[in-house]
């Protein structure tokens, strides 16, 4: 078949159900692939926060996407785009990281604080970086305002639902500067002189946050720390911090991608004075991008481009996303050599797709880049490894929101859009606080050429969970060229219903874009009502699939 009849089919409802003989003498012609989903094997609760997100003061991520301003004609609630509140209602957005990132170790707090007509301007962090598209103006994406501070942040996790998560100063701040933002976020009504002066604000009652980054990157931008150094900085600041009741969880900075040492090494010197009590995850960076000749860990160096690739292209950044699996059982298992009873749990709370620039919508939004279906396969594939290794994984965020690498949504003055990574996030919302279920997922692997050598990947990747009696299983084929025929078990039920949802595009390179917004949405396929066995299911190239499968 060709591969726009593949498509077709997916879209119009590409699965069948076959019991007894007649699926034994089809499955040589029908299936290639096998999916067996083990009602008795669970893995663990799928924490919502792996749905986590990541706004940054980078480019037109704050200052274009979440803040428009509190006078600005674009509807807003207080000077938050009303569009993106609405939208993360829409995928049960569960948790959101703030103010970085890089530019958290160079923020005070108390700049964002206070009348905005005296709050100060600073220079941002980013302000000098190389990849600046050519004529990008001045403004608040260079010379922070500080309009947008703790108590906007704020409000915006509350009014979309979300937790959040903020990442202290280490580098530039002391420890007492991060104490006193505990105490003006989380001190009760009145209590304290922080506690009036949120008031002031507007905000009375307690935010009550719970999640607080030490440091961003520590061994990079944050410090450029040693492991051992950085250990002694996360004791003294998480020591003594006030709780107000509440039970604070505090994340370490962690590894950049595969440095195993940075992880041994610190977690031998907070176990020196047995730190874990304090530790609650370990965080974990890694960022999928093609380099010609090679990847390297030069942030800056000649990324591939986010539109305009061949087929090697898209194999590679798989590839590179597909890292994930490793990354997360190898650090898992340096942690356990000194966390034997398994109180401390990775946060991956930066990974995403990261290109070259030239495709940004505007030359404000440093480090902004289209989407295609190529990252809404990344996504999917990156989601469904976080779901295998749910008793591991317990907070992740996707970098970032908007208009800045992996964004959900891309948006300038009043036009705003949803990229297929946000209809990744929408099909997999099922899948938060479900059990994990093991995932046996067999399929030829896929061979492509790698800096002109003979590579491969897997030919399918997936994960399922369940909840009361309701299957969600999701599925990722990252071939751009065949559609992969897959037989379907669920091993101790009997399947009672189906019904397929699938987010493909008939262009590997299609994208949404202000002119043309829906070129890539989700295609329902009519529900089915099998009669038992086994379901026979094509994969349409190149798509994310999601499979609600009620049980009997």
């Amino acid at each position: 078949m060709k591969r726009r009849e593949f498509v077709s089919a997916a879209l119009t409802g590409g699965a069948l159900l076959l019991t007894g003989k007649r699926f034994a003498a089809q499955e040589a012609k029908l299936a290639d692939a096998r999916i067996d989903v083990l009602l008795d094997e669970p893995i663990g609760r799928i924490a919502p926060e792996i749905y986590g997100h990541f706004v940054e003061h980078l480019g037109g991520v704050v200052y274009d996407g979440v803040w428009v301003g509190e006078n600005s004609k674009i509807p807003n609630t207080g000077g938050i785009r009303n569009a993106i509140v609405e939208a993360m209602k829409r995928i049960k957005a569960s948790v959101i990281r703030w103010p970085g990132g890089c530019f958290a170790d160079s923020y005070n707090w108390r700049d964002g604080v206070g009348p905005r007509k005296d709050r100060p301007r600073r220079p941002n962090f980013w302000i000098d970086a190389q990849e600046w598209p050519k004529g990008a103006p001045d403004g608040p994406w260079k010379y922070d305002t500080n309009h947008f501070g703790s108590d906007d942040f704020l409000r915006f996790c509350q009014l979309s639902g979300a937790q959040p998560y903020l990442a202290a100063n280490l580098r530039s701040l002391t420890a007492r500067d991060f104490y006193e933002w505990v105490d003006y976020c989380n001190s009760p009504a009145g209590a304290t002189t922080l506690a009036e002066m949120r008031a002031a604000a507007g905000q009375r009652e307690p935010w009550r946050v719970r999640y607080w980054g030490i440091g961003n990157e520590s061994w990079g931008c944050g410090g450029n720390f040693t492991p051992e150094e950085y250990a002694m900085e996360f004791r003294r600041f998480a020591e003594w911090v006030p709780r107000y009741g509440l039970n604070l969880a505090f994340i370490g900075s962690g590894p950049n991608g595969g440095d195993l040492s940075w992880s041994r090494r610190f977690f031998g010197r907070l176990a020196e004075k047995g730190g874990f009590g304090r530790l609650w995850g370990w965080g974990l960076h890694h960022y999928s991008w093609n380099v010609t000749g090679g990847r390297t860990n030069n942030w800056f160096e000649g990324k591939g481009d986010a539109v305009k690739y061949p087929n090697d292209e898209w194999y590679e950044l798989l590839s590179e996303a597909d890292r994930m699996e490793t990354l997360i059982t190898d650090h898992w298992s340096v942690m356990g050599e000194f966390d034997r009873q398994r109180r401390v749990k990775l946060v991956v709370d930066e990974w995403g797709a990261w290109y070259k620039p030239g495709s940004e919508v505007h030359p404000t939004h440093l480090l902004g880049q289209q989407s295609t279906i190529r990252d809404a396969v990344l996504a999917g594939l990156t989601l469904d490894t976080f779901h295998r290794h749910a008793d591991k994984v317990a907070m992740a965020n996707i970098a970032q929101l908007v208009n800045c690498l992996q964004s959900l949504f891309l948006a300038h003055e009043d036009k705003f859009i949803l990229t297929p990574t946000y209809h990744v996030f929408e099909l997999y919302a099922a899948h938060q606080g479900a059990q994990s279920l093991r995932t046996n997922v067999s399929a030829p692997r896929i061979s492509y050429t790698r800096n002109g050598k003979p590579a491969t990947m897997r030919g399918l990747n997936g994960s399922a969970s369940i909840r009361d009696r309701q299957v969600t299983l999701t599925v990722t084929n990252p071939d751009p060229n065949a559609a992969r025929e897959t037989e379907i078990a669920v091993r101790g039920a009997t399947i009672k219903e189906i019904s397929v949802t699938t987010l493909v595009a008939n262009d590997i390179h299609a994208h949404n874009s202000f002119d043309n917004p829906r070129v890539i949405e989700p295609q329902a396929s009519q529900a089915q009502t099998p009669r038992g066995g086994v379901l026979i299911h094509s994969f349409a190239p190149a798509s994310v699939t999601q499979l609600q499968i009620t049980l009997a």
